[in-house]
Formats: C-alpha cells, sequence, structure tokens
C-alpha cells in the first residue's frame, strides 16, 4: 500500500508543472503605486485667522510629533543644569501652518501662574518671543515655547499668538526671549 502511494505521488509530481515555470511563461502586468494622498486642507483641529492655521497640541500629540521630528527632539532634549528643559521649566507648543508659506515667524505668549501658594490669583510672570524660519505654504511647524519660569510653580504658558512675516528681517533667526514680569 505504501509503495503505491509512493508511486502516485512520484507520478503526478513528475506531470504537474512547478509554480515557477508557469510565471516564467506568463508575462506579469506591472503594478502602479498609488501617490499618497494630499494632506487635508485646512489641517484638522487648527484654528484659522486670516492665512495663518494654529493648533496647540497636547503633551501626547507633541511626543508623537517630536519622534518624526529631529529639531523638536533635540530642543526638548536640550539640559539645564543636568535636566531636560521642559522638566525644569514651564514650556508650550504650537503647530503653525500658513496657506501661502512664511519667511519667518514671529510667536508671542506669555507665562502665568498663581500668585503665591496662598494666593490663587492669577498673574503674569512674563513674556516669550520665539522667532523661527521660513515655511513654504501649507507646510506644518510645531514650535516649543520655552520660558524660565520653574516648572515646579506649575506655570502655564498662553496667550499664544504668531505672526506670519512675507518681508526679510535682520533679527537672528531662530532665536528665544524670556522676560520676567517681575
Amino acid at each position: 500500500m505504501i509503495k503505491r502511494l509512493l508511486a502516485a505521488g512520484l507520478i503526478l509530481s513528475l506531470f504537474a508543472a512547478p509554480s515557477y515555470a508557469a510565471n516564467e511563461l506568463v508575462p506579469h502586468a506591472k503594478k502602479s503605486v498609488a501617490p499618497s494622498p494630499k494632506p487635508k486642507w485646512p489641517p484638522v483641529g487648527f484654528k484659522a485667522n486670516g492665512e495663518v492655521y494654529a493648533k496647540i497640541p497636547s503633551a501626547k500629540a507633541l511626543v508623537g510629533i517630536a519622534s518624526n521630528s529631529k529639531v523638536l527632539t533635540r530642543q526638548l532634549a536640550q539640559k539645564v543644569d543636568g535636566v531636560p528643559i521642559c522638566e525644569k521649566y514651564s514650556c508650550g507648543a504650537v503647530q503653525l501652518a500658513s496657506l501661502n508659506g512664511c519667511l519667518w515667524w514671529e510667536i508671542s505668549s506669555k507665562v502665568i501662574g498663581e500668585t503665591s501658594a496662598e494666593d490663587k490669583t492669577l498673574k503674569t510672570f512674563g513674556f516669550i518671543r520665539t522667532l523661527i524660519g521660513q515655511t513654504s505654504a501649507k507646510q506644518i511647524t510645531t514650535v516649543l515655547l520655552i520660558s524660565e519660569e520653574p516648572l515646579v510653580l506649575r506655570h502655564a504658558v498662553t496667550g499664544i499668538s504668531a505672526k506670519c512675516h512675507h518681508e526679510p528681517t535682520d533679527e537672528k533667526i531662530p532665536s528665544r526671549i524670556y522676560k520676567s514680569n517681575i
């Protein structure tokens, strides 16, 4: 019985054409690769003000954005006294885009917090002015807003506004200036 099965298997294998032989005889049509879809515009979740679009990313979203951005990863990795900058100082972030592109951006924000542990009145502790370089039309860029206020004081970066400039400047780009209000 086993001999008959082996013989039948041998006979079938002689008559069966190898699968690669059929592929060699029949030409295959080339598969075309579909182009990547264009990013949705205006970007989802962004607020518009004229040609400028802005969004404040969540901390979780910022981590995801940083994983795809060497510049942002490098900024977050900066250390002050051996501590990552945004673990020492109050930081914020904004995502920006422009319909027409910008030669440079000017981002202004303020740092607010409680006056003291006993006095819960909100007070402005300082102002951040951040300048970044050129972006093309509809390019989304993420900007880290770094204060010099200790994070332990639980201050927040708020009041963020961004200007898209179309004329050249003689100011240093990129740059950040923190001006304490105290």
